[in-house]
């Protein structure tokens, strides 16, 4: 045990340089698709299917039902995003893959105090964006230089579950939020902005907050379970070195977010889970103003002044896993939502084109030994393009920005049992 907790406290150590190389686009909008390599193989199902410690992200509830341990992990992400200006019946296409591969951790520790009480901590990437074009997409209206943002949000959550009776359990997490964010080659918005300084090319500025989650895990029997889970909005510190960018003088709170579950054993080796997860992106100005009023006099960083356009974003999971023998399980699953941007909303989401719906995982564990797993998962998004719908305005000659995105992620880790 000591052993195990001084390597939980290195990995803790490690987690700022861990997310140097974590920042992404995920599936659902900004957010990850799934928590843990487990629950990834299974489309990201979880509120009422804990697989492993990170369940703490979905449904801290179902930490009771999960054998102390610990989980470490990692997934390679690679988004592939792209955007084609139309003007004047000409097309330019740009490629935002300056950067290719993205490195995004997850560790997750758990201690039963009795069969009844659990407590536990995860470290894991929340979502995050990124893109890097060398070609500059803005340089046609007056930009310079390459163009892109890059943001990464990362939660330390430690959580407590407690079990009343056989059917119905308890979870807390408390989310501490780290974020950050930098964008360049992006000036020219500075001419529309209350502090222009504040605009572009600042170099990184970094965010912090607290929010909870709660959870619930009802067990009608030994068959059949269903889960609801509720975060709140996380109030996080400004980017002061971006207040001219984002609305309210740099703010840029994580939006809340709730769902539920079920999940059904057919068989005591073979697992079948649903989720539906609401996001709500537009009630946090910087994300879901539209940008529209930017262009008739509202600046940018302004209080409630303009954002990304982006909608609230209904995601539907659906998730199997199947424990072939006693040391291999395999997994699958589909997960669809809508994109959160909006077709007239394509224009300053350049930056941030988190355009893809549907998308397929596998995944698999192999017991190694009494005490230690290994598992994969792989995850592909499709590619969706999003036309723009009277995108460009007029004031930069109008025209539309179509936005494409695809993804793929492999993912691997490890869990130790206590």
């Amino acid at each position: 045990m000591l052993t195990l907790d001084r390597r939980f406290r290195a990995a803790l150590a490690l987690s700022p340089a861990a997310l140097l190389s974590c920042n992404a686009f995920a599936t659902n909008g900004y957010f990850a698709a799934g928590y843990g390599v487990k629950a990834e193989g299974t489309a990201g199902v979880g509120i009422a299917f804990p697989q492993d410690t990170l369940a703490i992200a979905v449904n801290p509830a179902g930490l009771v039902d999960v054998p102390d341990s610990f989980d470490a992990g990692v997934d390679i992400f690679r988004p592939v995003r792209s955007v084609t200006i139309v003007q004047a019946s000409q097309a330019s296409s740009y490629d935002g893959n300056g950067t290719k591969y993205f490195y995004i951790p997850a560790l997750g520790y758990v201690h039963h105090f009795s069969a009844q009480l659990a407590a536990g901590i995860a470290l894991y990437g929340n979502g995050g964006l990124n893109t890097d074009y060398s070609s500059n997409p803005f340089a046609r209206f007056g930009a310079s230089g390459a163009a892109g943002v890059d943001l990464a949000q990362l939660f330390l959550s430690p959580a407590v579950s407690y079990a009343l009776d056989r059917h119905n359990e308890f979870g807390l997490a408390v989310n501490l939020a780290y974020q950050r964010f930098k964008a360049k080659g992006i000036g020219i918005f500075g001419n529309f902005s209350q502090d222009p300084t504040a605009v572009s090319d600042q170099g990184y500025d970094s965010s912090y907050g607290v929010g909870v989650r709660l959870g619930y895990t009802w067990h009608f029997n030994e068959r059949f379970s269903a889960g609801v889970t509720w975060q709140s909005r996380t109030s996080m510190s400004r980017f002061t070195n971006y207040q001219g960018l984002f609305a309210d003088q740099g703010s840029f709170d994580i939006p809340s977010n709730y769902g539920v579950g079920l999940s059904y054993k057919p068989i005591a080796a073979w697992t079948i889970a649903v989720d539906w997860l609401e996001i709500r992106y537009s009630e946090v100005a910087a994300v879901g103003n539209p940008v529209n009023s930017l262009f008739s006099g509202v600046p940018l960083g302004a209080s409630d002044g303009p954002g990304f356009g982006w909608r609230n974003v209904s995601v539907v999971k659906v998730g199997t896993a199947l424990q072939v023998n006693e040391r291999w399980t395999v997994r699958a699953g589909y997960s669809d939502n809508r994109q959160p941007i909006p077709a007239s909303q394509t224009f300053f989401n350049i930056l941030a084109p988190g355009v893809v719906e549907p998308h397929a995982t596998v995944g698999l564990t192999w017991k190694a030994s009494r005490t230690d797993e290994i598992s994969l998962s792989y995850l592909h998004a499709f590619e969706h393009t999003v036309n723009g719908e009277g995108s460009i305005p007029t004031a930069l000659g109008g025209g539309e920005a179509n936005l494409s995105l695809k993804e793929d992620s492999v993912g691997i880790s490890w869990s130790h049992r206590l």
